[in-house]
Order: C-alpha cells, then sequence, then structure tokens
C-alpha cells in the first residue's frame, strides 16, 4: 500500500478543529512531505510508515509555537490516529486522500 498523495486532515484540539492539508511523496526511495495550515507551510520530518501505520513530526507556529508527533493508521484512503505535542494531551487525526485526477495524453 502507498501513502503517497494529498491528504485532508482534521485535527480535533482543546481550542477547536484545525484543518491541515499534508502532501507525501517518494523521493529516491525515502517518504518525504510538506504540510499546509493556518497560512503556513511546514516540512515533516522523520516521515517513516511501516505496515498501515505512518508517523511524522512537524513544527507549527500559529496557533501557537508546537513540536508535533503523528502517528496515524492507514486503511486505503482513509486514516486515523493522534497528534502529540509534548505533555499536552493526545488530538485525534482523521483524513482522506484526495481523488488523483488520470491524466490524459494528447
Amino acid at each position: 500500500m502507498s501513502v503517497e498523495g494529498t491528504w485532508d486532515l482534521s485535527i480535533s484540539t482543546p481550542i477547536g478543529t484545525i484543518k491541515a492539508v499534508v502532501e507525501l511523496r517518494r523521493q529516491h526511495s525515502v517518504l518525504t512531505g510538506v504540510a499546509h495550515g493556518a497560512g503556513e507551510e511546514v516540512p515533516l520530518a522523520e516521515v517513516a510508515f511501516d505496515g498501515n501505520r505512518l508517523t511524522w513530526r512537524q513544527a507549527v507556529t500559529q496557533p501557537v509555537r508546537l513540536n508535533l508527533a503523528f502517528a496515524v493508521t492507514v486503511d486505503g484512503d482513509t486514516l486515523i490516529g493522534t497528534s502529540k505535542a509534548g505533555r499536552l494531551p493526545a488530538s485525534e487525526v482523521t483524513g482522506r486522500r484526495r481523488a488523483t485526477r488520470p491524466t490524459t495524453e494528447h
């Protein structure tokens, strides 16, 4: 199973639901990614996919400065798991992969 693609995430936090977009790509057989949300774009660190478990770390500055650790389970085009920031309680994360548009040849 591949996790590459664009994922729309919803993160349920104590301050409300945060929407984010994560783009995952494989470059030279290494999984990399970037997250977009709250007006910022941040690279993902330590991206790992083992079986159906996907993990990564990222730093955000909006709405507050946090270092986040994500651990999710991927099932086809959906994912569910948690995001954790230090000693704060874990927040539930859900997501859906965007459908890819077929390319047309001319």
